[in-house]
Order: C-alpha cells, then structure tokens, then sequence
C-alpha cells in the first residue's frame, strides 16, 4: 500500500504475483509490531538476493550435493562418519548454527516470534554456503568425506524442518 500514491494491492494479487512463499517468508522475516516495506521486485527475483530463494536453494544444494555423492538425497540419510574430524572453521560454524533449532522452536511456541524462525533459515543458509566455498565435500579421505556429508545430511535435514514449519516449500531441484 502505498499513502502517498493512493494505491494498494491486496493479498491474492501479491501471491499471484510473486507466489506463496515468496510473500510468505517476506512477511514472516519480520516481527509483527516492526514497520515493513514489502520490496515487490526483491520477492519476484529469481536470485540468492532474494531471502526464500536463497534458503530453499541451501536446502537443494545439500540435496544436490549427497545425490551426488550417494545417489540419495533423503532428508532422513544417516551418514555414519567420524565427527571429530570436522575441524575447520566454515564447518564448526555450521555445527553451531545447527544445533541452535531446538532452542529457537522452543523459544518460538512460548513467544510465538516467528520472525526468528525466518531469520534461522537465513544464518543457516549462510553458513552452509561458507562451508560449501570453503571446503570440499566429496574428497578423497573417505572418512573425511563421510563426516562432511553427515554434516550436509544434517543441514538439509534442519532447513527441511525450518521451512517446514515456516510452511515454506521445499524445491528438490532450482
């Protein structure tokens, strides 16, 4: 909506206009008492500029990356590898980001702040993409290998659930 220009658009022509996770998400980054300009060509972009596309597309890169390496991308994958030998910092950070879910799901059914369930989705996407320009998944030391797709497994597995119960979409392919 728009005061000064005296036009506004409703609901049904915002989602047909950039789809229902799009203005799901967009609206959902932010805390319901914050003020919030909606930015219409931000949300139609096909880009990782655009927050929903760039959370589901996390999602698809772990997806992507264990077909890769396994044939099989399911979200309930239990890659059995050593975790001791994650000690980079890309992949430490990821761990951290990780294992922050249960608290945030938490926090969110006392306070109903799901705002912060949006922004999670965003720092998890963010870490998996610096771990993924850092460090390489599919290596020659097999133990190695095994460790970081657990990691990737479980990062999908994570994003699976955010999105999930943000009621956001879950591409397998981009």
């Amino acid at each position: 909506m728009s005061k000064r220009t005296g036009q506004f658009i409703t609901m049904d022509e915002l989602i047909e206009e950039v789809g229902s996770d799009a203005a799901r998400f967009f609206f959902l980054m932010h805390a319901p008492e914050t003020h919030m300009d909606f930015d219409l060509a931000l949300a139609k972009e096909k880009s990782q500029k655009n927050p929903v596309y760039y959370a589901q597309y996390a999602y698809v890169r772990c997806g992507s990356i264990l077909e890769k390496a396994l044939g099989n991308p399911s979200t309930k994958l239990r890659v059995k590898g050593n975790w001791d030998l994650l000690k980079a910092e890309s992949e430490l950070q990821l761990i951290r980001e990780l294992v922050k879910l249960p608290d945030l799901v938490w926090q969110t059914a006392n306070d109903y702040q799901v705002s912060r369930l949006a922004r999670y989705a965003l720092e998890t996407a963010r870490a998996l993409n610096n771990f993924y320009e850092k460090e390489r998944v599919i290596v020659d030391d097999k133990n190695l290998m095994n460790a970081r797709l657990g990691l990737v497994a479980a990062t999908r597995e994570v994003l699976a659930k955010t999105l999930d119960l943000l009621g956001i979409s879950k591409p397998e392919k981009m």
